[in-house]
C-alpha cells in the first residue's frame, strides 16, 4: 500500500508513518548487485524505511568503473531522444530488492543539470535534455517505476531562474501525475532555499527543503522549517538534505560536518515545522565513492573528496538517526507543531514543539530553562542523545515553571507530558463498572 497522508501526517497501512530516508542519490549509477544487498540490510538494521534515489546519473557522482547510461551516448552526450532500456531493467530490479527489504522508494525524477536556467546545467557536459524528449522518458520511469508506489520527487536540488525552467519541471509533474494519480509528489530545491512556483506547487502532497552544507549560517535547519511551514501550510514538511555526516563544509571551506552537527540538525528541523522525518547523509554513500576514483572537488559547491562508501556506510550518525525514528515511534511525536512562545527568554538554539499533551524540547547546551506553562501536572524526563541515559527532570512550577538543568553535559531531549494518571482511574473505574454490570446480567 502507498504512503498517505492524513491530517498532516505520512501514513502507511493505517499507521503514522516516520520517514527516516538514506541518501543514496547514485544506487543506480554506481553500486555492484551485492553492494547494494549488504547496503539494504546494513541500513535496514539500523532503522531506516525510505531510500532516495535520483533516476538519472548525478553529475557530481564519484566516478565508477561501471557503465549504466538511461540514454545512448554519442561523442560524449547524451541522445535523449533513445532510450537505454537495460539502464530501466536494471534499476527496476534494485527497487524490487529494496522494496522486497522492506523499504520506501523516493525517487527524483529530474535533477537540476538536465534543465535549462538552473544553477548546476552550466556544469553538466552529457547536455541538457531537449522538452519534446520529456513524454518518452515520464512514460519509462511510470512503466518502471510506479508499480512500486514511490514517492515522485518532481524536481533535484534546483532552482527555478526561469519561465523555461519551471515549464520543464512542470511538464513532468502533470505527465507523471496523470499516469500515476495514487503516489505521493513533492520537489527537493536547492540548499537555502524555499521558493516553489505556484503552478509547480498545485501539484505536490508534501514540501522537503534541505537546510544544506553552508557553516556560515547553522540557524538554517530551524530557519527553513518555520518558513516552510509558515509558506505552505497544510502539507507535511520534511528537511531532506541536513548536513551530511563527515562532509566537507561548502565553497570549499576548511572543515567537515560531525556526527554531533548532524544530529543537531535534525531535531532542529523536527521541532521547528518539519516534523514529518529527516533525511540522513554520509559523504561518500550520497555519490557512492571509491577508493582511488575520482570525485570532482572543485565544481559546484566544492565538497572535499569523501571517504570510501565502506567507511561511510559504518559512520555512527546512521544509528543516531535511526534512533530519532525510535523516539518519535515510543513517544508517538507524529504531528508536532513548533511552539517556540512557550520559551521566557527567546533563544534560537533550544527548540520546542508541542503535541497535544506532550511538549518536546531540544537542549543542545545544559542550562534552566523557563517555560509560560504551569508544569504541576507533568511528568517530564530527559533523554541524553550521546549516551541514551534518561532522567526524571526537576521542575519549579507556578504560572511560569522552571525546569532545573540535568547532569548530563549537552544535547538532551526533554519530553513533558501531562500526567493523566486521575484519568486512567476514572478508565478503570468506568470499566470495572461496565464488566460487572455485564457480569450481573449473565448471572
Amino acid at each position: 500500500m502507498s504512503l498517505t497522508i492524513e491530517n498532516n501526517i505520512l501514513m502507511k497501512n493505517g499507521k503514522p508513518f516516520f520517514y527516516l530516508a538514506d541518501t543514496c542519490w547514485s544506487a543506480f549509477t554506481n553500486i555492484k548487485d551485492n553492494d547494494w544487498d549488504y547496503y539494504l540490510d546494513y541500513r535496514k538494521s539500523q532503522g531506516f524505511n525510505t531510500l532516495q534515489i535520483n533516476i538519472l546519473p548525478q553529475w557530481d557522482a564519484s566516478a565508477t568503473d561501471l557503465c549504466y547510461e538511461p540514454f545512448e551516448v554519442i561523442d560524449g552526450k547524451y541522445n535523449y531522444k533513445k532510450l537505454n532500456l537495460s539502464y530501466f531493467e536494471h534499476a527496476d530490479k534494485m527497487c524490487a530488492r529494496a522494496k522486497e527489504k522492506g523499504f520506501e522508494l523516493a525517487l527524483v525524477i529530474m535533477w537540476c543539470n538536465f534543465v535549462p536556467d538552473t544553477w548546476a546545467s552550466q556544469f553538466y557536459s552529457k547536455g541538457i535534455m531537449p522538452i519534446d524528449c520529456i513524454d518518452n522518458y515520464i512514460n519509462i520511469i511510470h512503466e518502471t517505476f510506479t508499480k512500486y508506489e514511490p514517492l515522485y520527487i518532481i524536481s533535484g536540488d534546483t532552482d527555478f531562474n526561469t519561465e523555461q525552467c519551471i515549464e520543464y519541471y512542470v511538464k513532468c509533474a502533470k505527465q507523471i501525475k496523470e499516469l500515476a494519480p495514487n503516489c505521493l509528489y513533492t520537489t527537493h530545491i536547492k540548499g537555502r532555499y524555499t521558493y516553489i512556483p505556484d503552478n509547480l506547487y498545485s501539484y505536490l502532497d508534501l514540501c522537503f527543503y534541505q537546510s544544506g552544507h553552508n557553516a556560515q549560517n547553522l540557524g538554517m535547519p530551524y530557519l527553513l522549517a518555520e518558513e516552510m511551514a509558515d509558506k505552505y501550510k497544510g502539507k507535511p514538511v520534511i528537511n531532506s538534505e541536513p548536513c551530511y555526516e563527515d562532509m566537507g563544509y561548502s565553497r570549499q571551506m576548511y572543515g567537515r560536518w560531525s556526527k554531533e552537527d548532524i544530529i543537531r540538525a535534525a531535531w532542529m528541523s523536527l521541532l521547528s515545522g518539519a516534523s514529518a522525518g529527516i533525511t540522513y547523509g554520509a559523504a561518500g554513500i550520497y555519490s557512492w565513492h571509491t577508493t582511488n576514483k575520482g570525485f570532482e572537488a572543485s565544481l559546484g559547491e566544492g565538497f572535499a573528496t569523501p571517504k570510501c562508501w565502506q567507511q561511510a556506510l559504518c559512520f555512527d550518525g546512521a544509528w543516531d538517526y535511526g534512533y530519532i525514528k525510535y523516539i518519535f515511534e515510543t513517544y508517538d511525536l507524529y504531528g508536532l507543531k513548533a511552539i517556540q512562545e512557550l520559551l521566557v527568554k527567546e533563544n534560537p538554539e533550544i527548540r520546542i514543539a508541542r503535541k497535544d499533551d506532550k511538549i518536546v524540547l531540544y537542549v543542545p547546551h545544559n542550562i534552566d530553562i523557563e517555560l509560560n506553562l504551569d508544569l504541576s501536572n507533568y511528568k517530564a524526563i530527559a533523554i541524553d542523545l550521546t549516551r541514551r541515559y534518561v532522567s526524571p527532570l526537576q521542575t519549579i512550577n507556578g504560572k511560569t515553571s522552571i525546569i532545573k538543568m540535568t547532569y548530563f553535559n549537552r544535547d538532551a531531549l526533554y519530553i513533558l507530558e501531562k500526567d493523566v494518571q486521575s484519568c486512567d482511574n476514572l478508565f478503570v473505574f468506568n470499566f470495572s463498572k461496565k464488566y460487572l454490570s455485564c457480569f450481573a446480567r449473565r448471572n
